[in-house]
C-alpha cells in the first residue's frame, strides 16, 4: 500500500484509487471489445443486456461501477445486479429513452473500483 500527495495537502492511496476493471465494447451485431483491462470476456444476453467477466475477481461484492454508452443516439446505460453483485463480473443494460425499451448501442463502457481478491 502506498500513498502519494495529491492536490494541496491531501493524500491519495494508490492501491485504492486505481481502476480495477474497464471495458469499451461495440454492443451492436456481434459484440466486440475495443479496449479493456482485467476483462476475461463479455456475454451478449440479448438486446441491450451485457455481462462483463473479470480476469481477476474483486475481493467482495461491494465494489462500485460507472457506466456509459452512446448518448448521441438517445440511449441510457445503467449497471444492475439481481440481488448482490457478483465478485467475478458485472452486468449492464442499455435503454432507448424515447421508448423506453432495451436497445443495442455502438458504444458501451464500464469501469469498476474496489478491492481485488
Amino acid at each position: 500500500s502506498m500513498t502519494i500527495r495529491g492536490e494541496g495537502s491531501a493524500q491519495t492511496s494508490i492501491q485504492q484509487g486505481l481502476v480495477k476493471f474497464y471495458s469499451n465494447i461495440n454492443g451492436t451485431g456481434t459484440i466486440a471489445t475495443r479496449d479493456s483491462f482485467n476483462q476475461s470476456g463479455i456475454t451478449d444476453n440479448g438486446t441491450g443486456d451485457y455481462d462483463f467477466a473479470f480476469t481477476n475477481n474483486m475481493g467482495n461484492d461491494d465494489y462500485t461501477t460507472m457506466v456509459g454508452c452512446d448518448s448521441a443516439s438517445n440511449h441510457l446505460c445503467m449497471h444492475y445486479s439481481e440481488g448482490e453483485q457478483n465478485a467475478g463480473g458485472c452486468r449492464c443494460s442499455v435503454l432507448e429513452l424515447s421508448g423506453p425499451s432495451a436497445t443495442d448501442t455502438a458504444v458501451v463502457m464500464m469501469d469498476v473500483h474496489g478491492d481485488l481478491a
